[in-house]
């Protein structure tokens, strides 16, 4: 089912989490939380919408991490339900896709509904303080052409990064409904 994220309601705070990723290394909120800020990317394997952005989203994590954003990626889908999301494959589409961060399982699905995640892909980003400031899409790409895109989650960090406040103007992600249990 297409989905769209909900308007982004900022300034709550990030809530604590533990999650491990496929390999069972544990990440922590605190652990992860950057320098300069966080974003939160609840993605899966399986997804045409996360298949058709994902190596943008990785070049795009890239930056970010060399500026002192951290990023971490985390599957909230039932795994039973969709044997392509499950962990070992997790792992193989983090190697396939070069992820420079973590991929984090989230198997009882609690981080997902904490964030309130509809959709994947689906992202938060997250000043210094651990403020939410942004919720959008990656890019305006969508599933099309990404040679003249608008890298509105790469500028809207940065600016997080500048300011501590994400843009005014944040347009919704589009995606596969998370399979809840």
């Amino acid at each position: 089912m297409l989905l769209d994220t909900p308007e982004a309601q900022t300034g709550w705070q990030a809530q604590p989490f533990v999650l491990a990723d496929a390999d069972g290394r544990e990440f922590s909120l605190a652990d992860l939380q950057g320098e300069n800020g966080l974003l939160i990317a609840f993605i899966c394997n399986h997804c045409p919408y996360v298949q058709a952005i994902v190596d943008r989203f990785a070049a795009d994590a890239d930056t970010l991490q060399s500026e002192g954003i951290n990023v971490v990626a985390i599957n909230s889908n039932d795994y039973r339900y969709v044997p392509a999301d499950s962990p070992p494959m997790m792992k193989k589409f983090a190697a396939r896709h070069r992820f420079s961060f973590p991929y984090l399982v989230d198997a009882d699905q609690s981080v997902g509904r904490a964030y309130g995640a509809v959709c994947t892909p689906d992202f938060f980003g997250f000043n210094a303080d651990g403020e939410l400031q942004y919720r959008g899409r990656l890019d305006d790409a969508r599933m099309g052409n990404a040679a003249n895109r608008k890298t509105e989650l790469l500028d809207a960090m940065r600016q997080i990064a500048a300011t501590g406040k994400g843009p005014a103007v944040q347009n919704a992600s589009i995606g596969c409904s998370i399979k809840w249990s």
